[in-house]
């Protein structure tokens, strides 16, 4: 996508068929990646991906091994569910809580800077957290503390990658983070549930600490060092971080095709996702294996990563964007026939067995991230793709848990699998609105702006506060 040209404060002469800031062609480029999709060689070739790429993995990796130790540690202390449940929820509060906030950071600051700052401090916060005896109330809110950096972390992350990889090697890039998130988290997992048995929640921790120390020195070595983003030329000195917040709601919120590309992304995270908070009834319903509850929850996920790459690498980027509307009924339709099987199929193996296919087959629909992903960043400006990007995030994982909620009360009103119906009824109903928004505000073509390039928000002035 866009490298660093006006939007980010560099200086480079544009040459025929080179990539504006949103990372589309130019008129001139008639040979680029537009025919067919990037390889994974080509996205790997970008130098300053791979730390990117490596980072994340790093840190997914080692967020999910400190979960499960976390988790573990605290019910081992307590004997408490509830506190136990907490502590994996903590993670996820600040970007519910101060989402937006944290990830203008992302905009204010050089984003590497971001990025390694961020990884330095929690490597340093997660040491202590390693301290044996470590008093409980300390180790919740050494916790909280790490889970701060984790929204202007992302933020920056997503940003530069829009900024470091042209045309259809963002694409390709999306999908490829996508799968890679899967992996890391079942990695995570299962290496902490290892390190618990044969050691400790201690040498968990020391180990996701190092994760995020390894991640801060390859960012330091594999990024450039690039300015601050600035609008138009200005580094709109004296504005405050709430201020640069308020900036990117507005953003958000006044332009058509943002808000149709959103919608459409939280409709579907909302529908599709509620069905995991009744994973367990809905799973003693079809069958006397509670510990079949695993794959009920892992069948959607496969689903998404197999989807992702025949998506991401294999179609060209015309044909992903005919496929969104396609995918995005897929993945909610897959969810009222899995609701559904329990009126054709008797309670056992094979009713299971085909809601398992039937979740899978949703999954394949969740691709339909990669488009929207590709049209979120071509819409938004380089300087406010971190704020974008923080409301975007703390709108899904509010949704997420909206929707397990509303799934968890309907299940005790109603049948699991009459609550999965109705998600994904409802979800194909109240997702009509935003894609046809989404349709309707497609750029069209004008002379010498073929790639819709996404303009600047108009200049407000400093700030007198």
């Amino acid at each position: 996508m866009p490298r660093h040209g006006a939007c980010t404060g560099g200086h480079r002469r544009r040459r025929r068929g080179s990539r504006l800031p949103c990372g589309c062609p130019l008129s001139g480029d008639r040979t680029g990646p537009a025919e067919r999709p990037a390889t994974y060689g080509q996205v790997f070739a970008v130098g300053e991906f791979r730390p990117l790429f490596g980072s994340y993995l790093l840190s997914t990796i080692g967020d999910e091994l400190a979960r499960v130790a976390l988790t573990v540690l605290v019910y081992q202390r307590t004997d408490s569910a509830l506190l136990a449940a907490l502590t994996f929820a903590i993670s996820y509060l600040p970007w519910l809580v101060g989402g937006p906030v944290l990830s203008a950071l992302a905009d204010r600051l050089p984003r590497h800077r971001v990025l390694i700052g961020s990884d330095v401090a929690r490597a340093v916060l997660v040491a202590g957290m390693a301290v044996p005896g470590t008093p409980l109330p300390l180790l919740l809110f050494l916790l909280l503390l790490v889970s701060l950096f984790a929204p202007p972390f992302e933020a920056a992350r997503s940003a530069l990658m829009a900024d470091v990889l042209e045309g259809d090697r963002y694409a390709v890039a999306t999908s490829l983070t996508g799968i890679t998130s899967q992996a890391a988290q079942l990695i995570g997992f299962g290496l902490g549930g290892v390190l618990l048995a044969q050691f400790s929640a201690s040498a968990a921790l020391l180990l996701n600490a190092a994760t995020f120390a390894v991640s801060a020195v390859w960012l330091a070595l594999g990024l450039q060092r690039r300015p601050a983003p600035v609008q138009d030329g200005r580094a709109d000195v004296g504005r405050s971080l709430l201020q640069d917040t308020a900036s990117g709601l507005r953003l958000v919120a006044t332009a058509p095709r943002l808000r149709a590309i959103i919608g459409v992304l939280w409709v579907a995270a909302l529908f599709v996702n509620a069905p995991e908070g009744i994973a367990t009834p809905w799973t003693l319903q079809l069958q006397d294996a509670l510990g079949a509850t695993g794959l009920l929850l892992a069948a959607n996920p496969a689903g998404s990563a197999v989807g992702g790459v025949v998506v991401g690498r294999f179609c060209p980027p015309a044909l992903r964007d005919r496929l969104l509307t396609p995918l995005v009924v897929l993945s909610l339709g897959g969810i009222l026939l899995a609701g559904l099987v329990p009126l054709v199929l008797d309670r056992g193996t094979t009713s299971f067995v085909v809601v398992l296919v039937l979740l899978f087959v949703a999954g394949l629909g969740g691709a339909c991230s990669i488009p929207l992903n590709v049209a979120f960043v071509q819409a938004v400006p380089s300087a406010y793709r971190g704020r974008a990007f923080g409301v975007a995030v703390a709108g899904l994982y509010g949704v997420q848990g909206l929707g397990a909620v509303l799934a968890g009360v309907g299940a005790d009103l109603v049948r699991p699998s009459t609550v999965v119906a109705l998600s994904g009824a409802i979800g194909l109903v109240a997702v009509v609105v935003p894609l046809l928004s989404l349709r309707r505000s497609v750029p069209r073509p004008v002379a010498g702006d073929a790639a819709h390039v996404a303009p600047d928000p108009p200049a407000e002035g400093p700030s007198q506060a």
